[in-house]
């Protein structure tokens, strides 16, 4: 067996055997196969993609490339949630402490940014000191002492995830239904959690473009939880325009921040109670939806949450000084603003070009080895169904290059769309998956 005939087979469009894939993860994970082979077997898979079965197989290789790790000790139940990814996206730094502060033990491993999307990894290492790198011993011991750990998939976890994913990044092969699915899945299940709840978002500034194919990634990922012993469920959510108000990672840590003190927009508080009242109602803790969302309003009222979200910080290194008066955080060099030249509704605001341009201003990753500026990207004003006159200020670009600062403000002044009809607000959350 060699990768030769591995990639040939698959670019012929034929099913690979579940030896062969195994043979790929286990070897590419080595070192024996290199970055460009293993480039031409995921842009193969990307081009003719993969069935059912060689999706649970790819899945399952990832997982066992490394350790998987026993959470049973931390409680019965430990609920995972996941995102498959989008822009402006920070519901997780604002929901799991809120879910920790209800008693419910959070072990979160997560991901760094991906094209166009961002990652919660890089934003939480935005807090100065906040170390996602913390030995696995640190991350159940936090968890038990405080309720929480959220950190960055490590080196002995889904190994071979964590090099396909690096590399996909950097070939334009992301937005592939087998690749997501067996991604998320392979470091789900090797986190030990035996619940999961996975956000799947659908629109321009995710990978799922539409409903259909977010349903058809959804039910996929559901049946590879059956057969892993992991119930899964996926809510829906809305990501045919950036989620809440910012886009760069100083800049979304601020508004997360700002959220557990109550102060959210209506789709961050929306996406959060709904896809925590699931996490409560799988791990043991309330049957009722509604209920359940109460339950998480009431901890943000109560600053039960907030004050979590700084025991948090403050246990994995960070500076909770920044957190308790985030004027700390270093400002982009240039603050830009874009005005609007008509009158009108906001009929459309693309996310994907508002992700692009937060990637070129220098808040995400062109390629795997590039460093992330944590003080550049947009604070939008305006959003879908919002009136504007003209001289409004739309957004802010935060750049620290002044050329690619004002190219952004093109840009994003091209991202929107007007109406002279008033427009209604979109839906956030379009389904759950059970």
């Amino acid at each position: 067996m060699n990768i030769l005939d591995i990639i040939a087979k698959k670019r012929d469009k034929k099913e690979l055997t579940k030896e062969e894939i195994e043979f790929f993860v286990n070897e590419y994970t080595k070192g024996n196969i290199t970055d460009y082979q293993a480039a031409a077997l995921i842009m193969a898979i990307y081009i003719n993609g993969m069935n059912s079965r060689e999706t649970l197989d790819l899945t399952m290789a990832m997982t066992n490339s490394g350790e998987r790790l026993d959470l049973s000790t931390i409680a019965e139940n430990v609920v995972d949630k996941h995102s498959t990814g989008g822009v402006g996206d920070k519901v997780t730094i604002v929901l799991m402490p809120i879910i920790a502060s209800l008693g419910i033990p959070v072990a979160k491993m997560s991901g760094r940014g991906l094209g166009f999307t961002g990652g919660t990894v890089d934003k939480l290492e935005s807090i100065p000191g906040y170390n996602t790198s913390i030995p696995i011993e640190e991350f159940i011991r936090n968890v038990k002492e405080i309720g929480i750990s959220v950190i960055g998939q490590t080196m002995n976890l889904a190994p071979a995830d964590k090099k396909i994913y690096a590399l996909r990044d950097t070939i334009s092969c992301v937005d592939s239904m087998p690749l997501i699915a067996s991604s998320i899945m392979s470091k789900k299940i090797a986190a030990g959690a035996n619940k999961i709840v996975l956000e799947v978002t659908c629109g321009d500034g995710a990978f799922m473009k539409n409903k259909e194919n977010a349903i058809k990634l959804a039910e996929e990922m559901r049946e590879i939880g059956k057969l892993a012993n992991k119930e899964t469920v996926s809510i829906l959510t809305n990501m045919s325009e950036p989620i809440g108000k910012t886009i760069g990672n100083t800049l979304e840590i601020i508004e997360a921040v700002e959220a557990l003190k109550g102060n959210m927009t209506e789709d961050i508080e929306l996406i959060v109670t709904t896809i925590g009242a699931y996490i409560i109602k799988l791990s043991g803790n309330g049957d009722n939806i509604e209920e359940n969302k109460l339950k998480i309003m009431e901890n943000i009222k109560n600053e039960k949450a907030y004050n979590k979200f700084l025991e948090l910080v403050e246990k994995q290194g960070g500076d909770i000084s920044f957190i308790e008066n985030t004027e700390k955080f270093k400002k982009a060099k240039y603050i830009i603003p874009v005005i609007a030249k008509k009158e009108g509704y906001i009929s459309k605001l693309n996310a994907l070009t508002v992700g692009k341009i937060s990637v070129n201003l220098g808040a995400g990753r062109m390629k795997k080895e590039d460093t992330i500026d944590n003080e550049v990207g947009i604070v939008l004003n305006k959003k879908i169904a919002d009136k504007v006159s003209v001289g409004d200020v739309l957004a802010h670009i935060y750049a620290n290059n002044e050329e690619k600062g004002n190219i952004a403000v093109e840009d994003l002044y091209s991202a929107y769309e007007f109406s002279n009809e008033k427009v209604s607000k979109p839906d956030h959350i379009l389904g759950i998956v059970e």
